[in-house]
């Protein structure tokens, strides 16, 4: 045995231990009420990794094997989310001559971000950067600017649910390897499952460990509770660890959400050293990450254009694309054409003569999943937490006061937070249609969280209903708090179709990046690739499109075509062909986008996915 794993083994025996006496660590609860400064950690060691060297290799191609030289493509792609950034990137750097096409006036899809009429930024979603990306950490090395993240100490904060105003961490200790580090955090903690729990939790997941994807694949049919209740773990592991991750990972309860999810990301964090680890970038996405991407991709020959939505795709008589016409008139000839839409979006344009071919009759099968992103700014400075906080409520998956975690936003004196609202919709699991409630309803339901949250410190605001319920801290009553913290500013960003919805059963309809048409490709993290709906999995996915483009120009090997389902070539050959309906709109939810809500917004949501502005009874 290593000398290093023997170190790692006695300290998890120490630790079961000092867990079994009942030993007293009180640094695995934190209270809210500590005073918390911005303290940002030395960027770990996420390059020692065999996905990180995969990635690598990958990136190596474009300059080297997959090279065009004389054989330079003129690829259109159309989004100008990260997956087709990502593809334009490496697009270019393998020497050919991307073109994107971004229909909204800002890029990045579901990581834009635009500034309100005060001059602060809204983003579509609170993103956090983990060890465990090894595409966007090579991608962070290549354009340089590492520096941009602000890595937090290596641990999970979770809100305490039955002790309101505190907060518990799995603490990860340096020096100690994956798997072990992960196990020692969790013994390590006392308050959110007993001994026995924790035992009795971890047989289920050793097959992850030793048959690695092909076991993970085989529980996409099963959710996070069918899983739990096959092999036997305790109901209590749901409570106070699989809902916060199943919210946080897809937006969506444990009931609605394929194991292979959870699976997936527990297998990387479990297999690399700083895997969980977590970083903040230092700033907003469009000129901290966006803008050195447009960079790159324009130094090597490059365009990107913003305000360009496409209208219809034209095809010659074998099926392969002639034209893509944009909104105007204007007219995109390309040898190449790849799509980086996202999935609902993608469905509403798809050619006639496409419809009924079974590559694209799969696509019926996904769907994107409903989440809101709240911004609240406050008039005083919470004593929250420098890091990502899982909330374990029933409205609010992750949350993080972004005046503490990211310098642009830096503020001694007010705290600004940054929330997700999830699950928000029926398919996610919840019991209401919070897309269709108002803001006002929206923010009045998360002040009464937020006020159970931070109990000693979120004022009682006549304003907010739920701010005036009784509450407790450390087991006692409190009075009324008029002098506390208010809330001075909110914004609603409501993304009626986010990632896609990792449903059980879905993960098999995930397209290949190469399609059955000559000159046409895919990427977008609801397409085929290990790391999901996320950041790491629309880098992946534009990568991946990047290589079947370079790999195709120059005779070279590249992924194949992914095997399609029986049930969906059958329903293909007898389906009737479906005119594209077009993607109509000028708003970001017209184009798969988040926004803030208006009259205008709603009636274009209304005109083209109605169902996200059904009330539940």
């Amino acid at each position: 045995m290593a000398p290093r794993t023997a170190r790692a083994l006695l300290c998890v025996a120490a630790a079961a231990a000092l867990v079994a006496k009942r030993a007293p660590l009180p640094r695995s609860i934190t209270r809210a009420r500590s005073t918390i400064v911005m303290k940002d950690f030395p960027q770990p060691n996420v390059f020692d990794t065999d996905p990180y060297r995969e990635g690598s290799r990958l990136s190596d191609r474009f300059k080297t094997d997959l090279q065009a030289g004389d054989k330079k493509k003129k690829v259109a792609i159309i989004g100008g989310g990260l997956s087709g950034l990502s593809c334009a990137k490496y697009l270019s750097d393998a020497g050919h001559e991307p073109t994107v096409y971004e229909a909204r006036d800002v890029l990045g899809g579901k990581v834009s971000a635009w500034q309100d009429a005060d001059g602060d930024w809204i983003e579509t979603g609170l993103h956090i950067f983990f060890g465990a990306y090894p595409n966007m950490m090579r991608l962070f090395k290549e354009l340089d600017i590492e520096d941009r993240l602000q890595w937090k100490v290596h641990k999970m904060v979770f809100a305490m649910q039955e002790l309101p105003g505190e907060f518990t961490t799995f603490d990860f200790i340096p020096g100690i390897p994956a798997p072990f580090n992960f196990g020692l955090a969790i013994l390590l903690n006392q308050k959110m499952l007993t001994l026995g729990e924790k035992l009795q939790t971890a047989p289920p997941l050793l097959p992850m460990l030793v048959e690695g994807q092909e076991f993970i694949d085989a529980q996409d049919e099963l959710s996070v509770l069918d899983f739990m209740r096959k092999y036997g773990m305790p109901e209590r592991i749901n409570e106070e660890v699989f809902i916060s991750m199943a919210k946080a990972l897809d937006f969506i309860d444990p009931d609605k959400l394929s194991m292979t999810v959870v699976l997936t990301a527990m297998n990387r964090f479990l297999n690399e050293d700083n895997g969980l680890q977590m970083a903040f970038l230092d700033g907003n996405q469009p000129d901290r990450l966006c803008a050195p991407m447009v960079e790159s991709i324009e130094r090597n020959g490059g365009k990107v254009f913003c305000e360009k939505p496409m209208e219809r795709i034209e095809l010659n008589e074998d099926g392969s694309i002639k034209k893509v016409v944009l909104r105007g008139g204007e007219e995109v000839v390309a040898d190449e054409y790849v799509s980086a839409l996202p999935v609902d979006v993608l469905k509403r344009v798809v050619p006639e003569k496409w419809s009924t071919m079974p590559y694209f009759k799969q696509l019926d099968e996904l769907e994107g999943i409903p989440v809101i992103n709240l911004h609240m700014w406050f008039d005083k400075k919470l004593t929250t937490i420098d890091h990502l906080c899982f909330s374990r409520s029933p409205l609010l998956s992750v949350y993080a006061d972004m005046s503490t975690t990211c310098k642009e936003y830096a503020d001694d004196d007010k705290s600004m937070l940054e929330l997700v609202f999830a699950p928000c919709s029926p398919i996610a699991g919840g019991d209401t249609n919070w897309i269709a409630k108002s803001d006002e309803d929206i923010i009045q339901a998360t002040m009464g969280e937020l006020a159970r949250l931070f109990p000693t410190e979120i004022a009682s605001d006549p304003r907010y209903e739920g701010t005036m319920k009784p509450r407790t801290f450390e087991g006692g009553a409190l009075p009324e708090l008029p002098d506390g913290a208010k809330l001075r500013k909110s914004a609603v960003v409501r993304v009626p179709r986010s990632v896609y919805a990792a449903i059980p059963g879905r993960n098999k309809y995930r397209p290949s990046q190469k399609s059955p048409i000559d000159n046409f490709s895919l990427c977008g993290c609801f397409t085929s690739q290990k790391f999901l709906g996320s950041m790491e999995g629309a880098i992946l996915a534009g990568k991946l499109a990047a290589e079947v483009v370079a790999a195709r120009a120059v005779g070279a090997d590249a992924p194949g075509d992914k095997v399609i389902q029986q049930h969906v070539i059958d329903e293909a050959a007898t389906a009737s062909p479906k005119k594209p309906v077009g993607c109509k709109g000028r708003t970001a939810v017209a184009f798969g986008g988040g926004y803030t809500f208006d009259q205008a917004i709603k009636r274009e949501l209304e005109g083209q996915d109605a169902v996200q502005l059904t009330p539940l009874n």
